[in-house]
Order: structure tokens, then sequence, then C-alpha cells
């Protein structure tokens, strides 16, 4: 469960390391981000020489969280913790 203010990690290499949570996409007023929602985010960390810079601002996609998640036909999807 993602919500403003986190730090988050990022799984790609688009040259950003670390993201701060700022948004949540969707409905006016949602308190939390799952897997597979849009968030707006802020670049905290970056990697040199790379064309994302710190404090830039960009939209992401939750892919892996520590909380699982259950879907509606009774399936678990847990990652492992590291």
């Amino acid at each position: 469960m993602i919500q403003p203010q986190t730090h988050l990690n990022v799984a790609d290499n688009s040259g950003a390391r670390e993201l701060m949570c700022i948004r949540i996409i969707g409905a006016s007023n949602r308190r939390y981000a799952h897997i597979g929602d849009v968030i707006v985010a802020v670049i905290k960390d970056a990697v040199p020489n790379m064309p994302l810079e710190r404090s830039e601002v960009v939209r992401a996609v939750i892919v892996r969280t520590c909380k699982e998640l259950k879907r509606d036909n009774g399936m678990i999807i847990r990652y492992s913790s590291v």
C-alpha cells in the first residue's frame, strides 16, 4: 500500500533510483495505491549522466509491494521482501 510521501525504489533502467509518491491517479481522494495503479512521483535520487534529473516529476506504475494482493478468485499474490 503506497500513500503520498512514500519513498520507493525504481525497478527499471530509466536512470532514477528513488522516487517519492506525491499523488495517486484515479479517484479524487484515494488513500492508497496498490499493484497496477499509476502514481505521480518526484525523483529523489538519480544516476549521474542520465536523461532524468533530481526533482523531476514523473508518472510511475506500482509493480511490487510488500503487502500481498488478494484477487477476487481467492488467489493471493505476494512478493519476497528482499
